[in-house]
């Protein structure tokens, strides 16, 4: 491979890398992040779940959690929860 061709090329290597650290990469580390949150989460913590509902963890399973609401009990995807607004309001609590 000749010096011409390789500085054809490099452009394309170089949108890769900054697709790569604009894009995929914070990706992957809100993905850790929220993960890291579901699996600290634990009965009688207050969250708000992504469609806006407020409610405090009554039962933990795998996958699901049970939430009371102040017009009863849900049960939904541990998915569901918002981690950016579940940590404004715990530390709005505090």
């Amino acid at each position: 491979m000749d010096t011409q061709n390789l500085m054809n090329f490099l452009p394309y290597v170089a949108m890769i890398a900054v697709f790569y650290f604009l894009m995929i990469r914070p990706q992957q580390k809100k993905a850790k992040q929220e993960k890291e949150f579901e699996s600290t989460l634990k009965v009688g913590d207050r969250i708000i779940t992504k469609s806006g509902i407020h409610g405090k963890i009554a039962e933990l399973a795998d996958t699901t959690i049970v939430i009371e609401t102040m017009s009863g009990k849900l049960k939904m995807e541990r998915s569901a929860i918002s981690m950016e607004m579940s940590s404004k309001l715990a530390k709005t609590q505090n």
